[in-house]
């Protein structure tokens, strides 16, 4: 049944094959006979009735041959039989089987035309194939002839020639296997060589030949040597790579590289070399480290191998410390250099790479490119990981020793050394040191605080030691002279380091990269290469000697200074003494070169023979001839300690501003002491005069406040805070018991005044010619304090002259004196006189002899013109008041009194004016407007009065008094002397 229905709903024709498969079952069924056929075409047909039948067979009568339909439809009878429904059920059945029989006719009806043709097909089949088959058979027979003919003889041949080329193709392999076998030993000869890519190019077609041989038994052993082998080629290779890192070598780096790319494995080798480098700094600064712990502790306790770095460099001496320093930044130099090498051996073989890969395919250009890359950008990030770590190897380093108990050189030294390292991260980075700045800063600040501390007492003691005799320095001497300020010129160079350059100079534009690449280490620097120096700056004056630098403790200098027979300020006269000795110039300064607990100081001596200086006439020996600079043995010490501050400035700038202000302390020091020792005088504010401006007043007491330490002795009861404070703070210094301010014959100490006076103005206008250099240094947010400093401070220093040059210009003239002569003169005479008085003569004496006296200084000191004007000046300033106060002494006065007055003071002035240059005379109004006065009426009086206020009320009342009973009357007398009450009033 299944087979009917599949042919019912099959739709177009079979292949021959299966039509006739088909067929073969078509043809067990039953067929219907004409009657049948007949009967089925008669039946009336309705199409869908039929379809609606068809469908309503069930579905199992269509499945396979085996199916028994008998039995099916009796097992579905039911237990209890109704013979009605059997009919009924029988009639549906027949119709289905109707249906199905009239469905199947049509269908034989209507393929018939197609069954006829394709048995016809089949028919024609069969006889082609009895063709073919005769074909064959006559096929078979021929070649069985051309095999008896032919084949036994030629096929032979060349079967023994094929046999001949598989046996030379064997020998080959064999050649091959045996040269295999024996590779090793070349490849152990070339990595003896370092020739590492004809290793592995070897390696690699050994390997390439093996794997095309591995049918053979021997091969598989071979292949996996040559694997190990390979590996081991690996190992050494790495071991080579991480030979770049102290010692660049270009050929040795170029084999290693063409290795790696055979190998294929560039990224792995960036990787390798980026930790071997990080390895190599590690291990470099330990075995520095640690050799200088070993040798400075005498043995080679292994002890000191097992400890950390940290650790380790807290066991460094202070001795050691700069040995090691410099050859920790050496060997870093070279790991640095090794890098930059590296670098720019990938950056040259750029190009290379680029037009090789231009030659190969697209896939081999993109695979070469990304592999560029990759390298450029592992280099440049491994800059700054580089870097980074040897700051913080050398931070280690700088804060495992207390540097505070470091001599200045040494301290310097290490600041040199960390400044051109952090040069060479500039340039090898462009990093800032960020790190190493601020461990430098945190050591320098400590250290500067202790040496400042030290200098400042120490120039205390100079100060109290001080005998103010001219240190004699050419004429053409310069700050730029000494070699403290060395650097400045130094400076002006590429490099950062500002002292102790190399002596061979490169181009601005060379880095140090570049300068040192091929030879050389920037950190090859002696510490004594200022002391080979010589300074040509002390004057031999003509005496043809030599000066020598002698080193010894201040006491012995001193003592030396105390023992040489000379005559107060008179140096030159120690010549004249036989046998030759020496005479000292006290040109001591700190250099704390030599050792810390005997605290020497250098001081130069000027050797002369007898014999030369007969052969010298004295006036050759005049200082008043040399236009040099007035300065002390002390100011030459603060100059040169200002020099030293500012080395340590100009290296480390962060600390410019404490630097900066450590400075103006020293010079706030040197100007108080001068004003101590020469310049402070009570007495001197009640002349009314105003010869310490309010700004030198506030200066000094500035001074006196913030770093003058007035207590004698520490209080108890004091709180931490102020102890703390007076550790800041210096004792008020006191003048040497040798210098001698109460000798009328040296002008009360005018050539000492001098000395001071012009030293600090000398000092002065050293700090004004270093303004721009601190002021390039001074960080923006603290320049107003250098501004002040400058406008406040170093521009009074010329203003001490006045109060000092005051007291000797007060003790230089008798003035008491000349009072007393005064007071004897009869001012009440009734006729005009042509003579002058005594009094003038005896006060011209007095200046004739004050000219002498300063012609007598003057050979000693060089005194400057403006110092001359200012004596001058305060002398004549001081005569003619005491002049205004011989006249308000006045008792009685005439108006031919008043004439002889006039007289006097012209014949003075006439007198005087031939004596010094000075012009005007000073105060001369003061002298002619008091006599005039005289001759004034009530009202013009009493205005006058009130418009001078520059003179005393004594001197007011007494020329009131005076005109008493001349022209002006008692009741005037008491409105004018009301009148000079209310003058008065607010002085009180």
């Amino acid at each position: 049944m299944q087979k009917i229905k599949s042919l019912m709903t099959r739709q177009g024709l079979k292949s021959p094959p299966e039509s006739l498969s088909d067929l073969g079952a078509i043809e067990s069924l039953r067929v219907p006979g004409k009657e049948e056929f007949r009967e089925l075409r008669e039946q009336p047909s309705d199409p869908q009735a039929e379809q609606e039948l068809i469908n309503s067979i069930e579905q199992i009568y269509f499945s396979t041959d085996s199916f028994d339909i008998v039995k099916y439809e009796l097992e579905k009878l039911p237990p209890v039989l109704n013979l009605q429904e059997l009919e009924e059920y029988r009639d549906k059945l027949k119709q289905q089987q109707a249906a199905v029989s009239k469905k199947v006719a049509d269908l034989i009806l209507e393929k018939q035309p197609a069954y006829v043709k394709e048995l016809e097909r089949v028919t024609s089949l069969q006889t082609g194939l009895q063709l073919a088959a005769v074909i064959c058979t006559n096929g078979r027979r021929h070649l069985n002839i051309a095999k008896e003919g032919f084949t036994q003889a030629s096929l032979g041949l060349l079967a023994n020639q094929r046999k001949r080329q598989l046996l030379i193709g064997l020998l080959k392999s064999l050649r091959t296997i045996k040269t295999l076998q024996r590779t090793d030993v070349r490849l152990s000869e070339m990595l003896e060589e370092e020739d590492y890519p004809g290793a592995i190019q070897l390696c690699l077609e050994c390997q390439k030949a093996a794997s095309t041989f591995k049918h053979y038994s021997c091969i598989s052993e071979l292949n996996s040597k040559l694997q190990d082998t390979l590996e081991q080629i690996e190992e050494q290779l790495d071991v080579a790579l991480s030979k770049i890192c102290k010692n660049f070598d270009i050929n040795h780096y170029t084999k290693v590289q063409q290795a790696y790319r055979l190998l294929g494995k560039t990224q792995t080798a960036m990787d390798q070399l980026h930790m071997h480098f990080t390895q190599a700094i590690h291990n470099t600064v330990f075995q520095v480290v640690l050799g200088y712990v070993e040798l400075c502790a005498g043995n080679t306790d292994t002890k000191f191998q097992k400890l950390q770095y940290k650790d380790l460099c807290t066991h460094i001496t202070s001795d050691s410390y700069i040995p090691c320093l410099a050859d920790l930044c050496k060997a870093l130099w070279e790991v640095m250099l090794s890098y930059y090498r590296t670098m720019e051996w990938h950056e040259k073989h750029d190009n290379e790479d680029t037009t090789s890969a231009s030659e190969g395919s697209n896939m081999s250009t993109e695979e070469t490119n990304f592999d560029r890359g990759y390298i450029k950008k592992k280099l440049e990030h491994g800059l700054t990981r580089i870097w980074q770590d040897v700051q913080l190897k050398v931070k280690t380093y700088l804060l495992g020793t207390d540097l505070s108990i470091f001599k200045y050189d040494d301290f310097i030294f290490v600041l040199d050394i960390i400044s051109r390292l952090m040069q060479v991260g500039e340039e090898f980075c462009g990093s800032k040191s960020e790190v190493l700045q601020e461990s430098i800063r945190k050591q320098s600040v400590n250290y500067f605080k202790n040496y400042h501390r030290t200098r400042l007492d120490e120039l205390r003691m100079f100060l109290e030691n001080e005998t103010w005799e001219l240190c004699p320095v050419k004429s053409n001497f310069s700050i730029l002279q000494l070699h403290e300020f060395k650097f400045m010129e130094q400076s002006r160079s590429p490099s950062v380091s500002p002292s102790k350059q190399p002596a061979s100079t490169s181009s601005k534009t060379e880095t140090l990269f570049e300068q040192y690449c091929s030879v050389g280490n920037p950190f090859e620097i002696h510490a004594n290469h200022n002391d080979e120096e010589t300074e040509d700056v002390l004057a031999s004056n003509g005496v043809g000697g030599v000066f020598k630098t002698y080193w010894g403790t201040l006491s012995e200098v001193f003592f030396l200074k105390s023992i040489l027979p000379i005559k107060q300020g008179n140096w030159l006269d120690l010549f004249t003494h036989s046998p030759p000795i020496s005479l000292p110039i006290y040109n001591f300064c700190s250099c704390d070169t030599t050792c810390t607990e005997l605290q020497l100081f250098c001081f130069s001596i000027l050797s002369v023979s007898r014999e030369t200086l007969k052969s010298r006439k004295k006036s050759d020996y005049s200082l008043n001839k040399v236009n040099a600079p007035i300065l002390t043995n002390t100011t030459l010490n603060v100059i040169r300690l200002v020099g030293k501050y500012m080395q340590m400035m100009n290296i480390l700038k962060p600390i410019a501003f404490d630097v900066i202000h450590f400075m103006s302390q020293l010079f706030d020091y040197y100007l108080y002491a001068v004003y101590t020792f020469f310049g402070r005088n009570d007495s001197l504010e009640s002349t009314g005069l105003g010869l310490s401006s309010s700004r030198l007043r506030t200066t000094l007491n500035r001074i006196q406040e913030s770093l003058i330490d007035m207590e004698v002795a520490a209080d108890p009861t004091a709180t931490l805070t102020a102890a703390e404070e007076r550790k800041e703070k210096v004792p008020s210094p006191h003048l040497s018991h040798l210098v001698v301010l109460t000798s009328g014959d040296t002008l009360y100490g005018l050539a000492e005044r001098v000395v001071a006076t012009e030293s600090l103005v000398f000092l002065a206008e050293q700090f004004e010619f270093l303004q721009p250099h601190l002021d390039a240094v001074m960080p923006a947010v603290k320049k107003p304090f250098l501004q002040q400093f400058y406008s406040q401070t170093v521009s009074t220093a010329s203003e001490l002259r006045k109060p000092i040059y005051w007291i000797v210009a007060g003790k230089a003239i008798d003035y008491e004196q000349m009072l007393l002569l005064m007071a004897n003169v009869k001012w009440d005479v009734k006729e005009i006189m042509s003579q002058h008085n005594i009094y003038v003569d005896a006060l011209l004496k007095e200046f004739e002899q004050f000219n002498r006296r300063l012609n007598e200084v003057s050979k000693r000191v060089r005194i400057p013109l403006p110092v001359s004007n200012i004596l001058w000046e305060h002398c004549i300033r001081l005569a003619n008041r005491t002049i205004v106060e011989g006249y308000a002494n006045v008792k009685k006065c005439s108006n031919e009194g008043r004439a002889l007055m006039q007289l006097d003071f012209q014949q003075f002035l006439m007198k005087l004016e031939k004596l010094t240059d000075i012009r005007p005379i000073p105060d001369k109004e003061f002298v002619e407007t008091y006599i005039k006065a005289y001759y004034l009426t009530e009202n013009d009086m009493e205005r006058w009065i009130k418009e001078h206020r520059e003179y005393s009320t004594k001197q007011l009342t007494n020329l009131v008094n005076v005109c008493l009973g001349s022209h002006i009357n008692k009741k005037a007398r008491q409105k004018l002397l009301a009148a000079i009450d209310d003058i008065d009033r607010p002085k009180r």
